[in-house]
């Protein structure tokens, strides 16, 4: 699954849109989201793994790192 479906996927869950979680970004984190800038970024997938970790609080969840090699 790519990055794009995997949020959107999350997205569905909580009833948010795209547009949505620009704007929670924004005011989450001071900085400037617009949908297109995050479309660009998902679609490039060149998401920081800050961004990625403020998607995840937004939504509720959380990033874990999981040792695959035990």
């Amino acid at each position: 699954m790519n990055v794009k479906s995997k949020i959107k996927t999350l997205l569905a869950t909580r009833c948010m849109t795209f547009k949505e979680l620009a704007r929670k970004m924004t005011e989450k984190t001071g900085d400037e989201y617009s949908y297109a800038s995050l479309m660009g970024k998902i679609h490039r997938e060149s998401l920081s793994l800050k961004e990625a970790d403020t998607i995840a609080q937004i939504l509720n969840y959380k990033l874990d790192f999981i040792d695959i090699a035990k």
